[in-house]
């Protein structure tokens, strides 16, 4: 059977002559943003990664087609979508299999970003081990898919939601770099700092290149993790978040919300506890996440990762 893939426009050209190409996620669109904010910032994302001279391409399922870069028309009916599957990795196959349509988490968009060529994906934050882990057991795909899928992630870190400490643990566990961008401090999603100390640190996309290069050249294998935190001007504070990030899980525990559910309930809550605050923070930091993974993957092209990158990466760490 041959897989049902859709490449837009250019792009499938632009991915195999090794030009700059961003992937998104379409998660944010459908279950993570409200009409018409979701479709709003998708356009401006995407407008952000042309801007710096690289090529975006939203992942998404449209009835049974896995599409590689959505165009506009495309991009507002999912946005427009009330019913689209969320989907992890392992829901891929049955979404393509069903017809129907679904968008993608940051697993999904991993797992599509590799089969499709591209080397680099932005989103807003990663997923990870839940605050009642030894209750639920929860622990998204997102840190497995980072510990076998070469794809390099720009983030604003994990969602402040999760248990920080037990999902950074668990990424250097599975030997998954994680890189703090020009920050000695690991950024919480809508707060620019974390109480929890950058493993790695880089300042400029050039180094980031280099290191990428190396790894390769050493057959290491997963994704690298890029924890870009939120302009100090626009982020909400951390201990401001967390008061109201343990409100709204007291209130999903109370009304039993379980699973998949649970990350849109408490973006919800948070948004109706912010006064709609959270809804800007995450607009601007996922743009700017955009903008970085755009520079990273230009400076990842051939003609600019060479042995002199990495030299100077070797003198400066």
């Amino acid at each position: 059977m041959k897989l049902p893939i859709k490449f837009s426009g250019n792009l499938q050209k632009e991915i195999s002559s090794g030009n700059p190409v961003v992937a998104l996620e379409s998660t944010i669109i459908t279950h993570g943003m409200p009409w018409p904010q979701n479709f709003e910032t998708a356009k401006a994302v995407e407008h952000v990664i042309r801007q710096r001279g690289a090529t975006p391409a939203t992942i998404a399922v449209l009835e049974g087609v896995l599409c590689i870069g959505l165009d506009e028309a495309e991009l507002e009916a999912l946005a427009l979508t009330k019913d689209a599957s969320k989907l992890s990795t392992a829901d891929l196959p049955y979404c393509l299999v069903s017809g129907t349509t679904g968008s993608t988490t940051v697993a999904a968009t991993m797992c599509a970003a590799h089969h499709a060529g591209i080397k680099v994906f932005a989103t807003g934050g990663i997923g990870g081990v839940h605050r009642d882990v030894d209750q639920s057991f929860d622990i998204s795909a997102d840190l497995s898919e980072l510990s076998r899928t070469p794809v390099t992630v720009v983030c604003a870190g994990a969602k402040a939601i999760l248990d920080l400490p037990k999902t950074f643990e668990a990424l250097e566990t599975m030997a998954v770099p994680v890189i703090a961008w020009r920050s000695d401090f690991l950024p919480a999603f809508w707060s620019s700092q974390s109480t929890l100390q950058a493993p790695l640190r880089f300042d400029r996309a050039d180094q980031i290149a280099g290191f990428l290069h190396i790894r390769q050249q050493m057959d290491i294998r997963g994704g690298v993790l890029v924890c870009n935190p939120v302009p100090e001007e626009l982020e909400i504070p951390f201990s401001t978040m967390e008061k109201h990030i343990i409100e709204a899980l007291q209130e999903a525990e109370k009304q039993g919300i379980k699973g998949k559910q649970v990350t849109p309930f408490l973006l919800q809550q948070i948004f109706r506890l912010t006064q709609g605050a959270s809804l800007e923070t995450n607009i601007h930091l996922i743009k700017n996440n955009a903008a970085l993974a755009a520079d990273l993957a230009t400076a990842l092209k051939p003609s600019q990762v060479c042995q002199g990158t990495n030299d100077e990466y070797r003198r400066n760490n």
